[in-house]
């Protein structure tokens, strides 16, 4: 009778230490990523490096975009004045200019008219502006003296306002005086900008068209030129019925101030006239809320109130009849839309923004009626408001 051998039995056979099998010393490793080994994939390392440096490129890119605002606001501003000159050099052309020249002879033809106009106003405005900012203490002082006969209302002094800030801002009138030198050479550079990017604008017209065209299909051409042709007659309509209103507006406006001899009916007037026109909405009030306060501080009571019915009688006016002839052509946009877009574009590009958002918003709504189609609307009574009991 034969006995179990160790292998069976599970006992230690010889030169074994203890009585279990041990395993093979061959078995293969598993390799780099494998969920069980214990080393990295072979691709990590170069998506961690691929991975800072996108960071790195992002933050170069956002930081050059925060650097090339300026730039990008002066290069919009360029686009809206080709814009709104197209239908004059196209004009020139058709009786025979060339493109170059028609759009030289109309870029500078409008600047001269702005220099013009500035040179035959320019002198009285600056004086009645200046005298305008001489009398503000005493306009200060004149309103002081309103709110506490009348409202038992304490403002400080002039005299503390000045000490105050003096205290704050002495030290750095060394650095404003350089930020104002600054910012005249920023201005006159922004405005060459402007000048040499609008005319290169309009002199290539067609040509930087068909550039732009030649990157998409023959259908995208299409939508493409149907959606530049309605942004400029809007912007441009946009843009003339704005100019006339506010120039409307100024001479109104100024012959109502010399009327009453309000002084400093020039700028008031000037301020009035585009601040009402390029502001929506409420810019009117805003632009009338000056004048009467003048008024009222260097007149008396029935010049102001003449200054201020005058402003809600003429925005009466202007909104019932005058702007709907003026701006027959032109982009309409809902009035608490507009203040919106204003106040966003203020807020984001500062006073150039505020004064773009309006085109800018012309722009948008071209394009919305251009991609998006509307539809005829429902019967129900959410979409009109109920008859009267009377008319019933």
């Amino acid at each position: 009778m034969t006995s179990p051998s160790s292998s069976e039995t599970g006992e230690a056979g010889p030169g074994s230490p203890t009585g279990t099998a041990q395993p093979p010393t061959d078995e293969p490793v598993a390799p780099p990523g494998a969920h069980d080994s214990p080393r990295p994939p072979r691709w990590l390392p170069r998506a961690l490096a691929m991975a800072v440096a996108a960071v790195f490129v992002a933050i170069f890119a956002w930081n050059a975009l925060g650097d090339l605002e300026g730039l990008f606001v002066n290069v919009l501003i360029a686009f809206f004045i080709a814009l709104a000159l197209e239908p004059s050099t196209v004009w020139l052309v058709r009786h025979g200019w060339r493109r170059g020249l028609a759009a030289a002879v109309t870029l500078l033809g409008s600047l001269v008219v702005v220099i013009v106009l500035m040179t035959l106003f320019g002198n009285l405005f600056v004086q009645q502006l200046v005298e305008l900012a001489q009398s503000v203490p005493r306009l200060y002082a004149g309103l002081q003296g309103f709110l506490v006969d009348r409202f038992d209302v304490v403002v400080p002094d002039t005299q503390n306002l000045l000490r105050q800030a003096l205290d704050e801002f002495g030290d750095d009138v060394a650095s404003g005086a350089l930020l104002v030198g600054t910012t005249v050479v920023g201005g006159l550079l922004a405005t060459l900008t402007i000048l040499l990017v609008a005319y290169y604008l309009l002199a290539a017209g067609p040509r930087f068209r068909a550039a732009v065209c030649g990157w998409l299909t023959p259908a995208r051409q299409q939508e493409m030129l149907h959606l530049w042709e309605v942004t400029q007659r809007k912007v441009s309509d946009y843009i003339g019925s704005r100019v006339v209103l506010a120039a409307v507006s100024t001479a109104v406006t100024f012959a109502l101030l010399a009327f009453l001899q309000t002084p400093y009916a020039v700028p008031l007037a000037v301020f009035v006239g585009v601040v009402s026109q390029f502001v929506p909405t409420i810019g009117a009030y805003l632009g009338g809320a000056l004048p009467t306060m003048v008024a009222l501080t260097a007149q008396g009571w029935p010049q102001a109130l003449g200054v201020l019915a005058f402003v809600v009688a003429y925005q009466q006016f202007e909104n019932l009849y005058l702007a709907p002839k003026v701006s027959a052509r032109a982009l309409e946009m809902n009035a608490a839309v507009s203040l919106l877009v204003v106040l966003a574009f203020g807020a984001v590009f500062g006073v150039l923004g505020a004064f773009l958002a309006l085109p800018v918003a012309a722009t948008v709504q071209a394009v919305a009626t251009t991609y998006f189609r509307r539809h005829e609307l429902v019967e129900s009574h959410m979409l009109r408001d109920p008859e009267s009991a009377a008319r019933a």
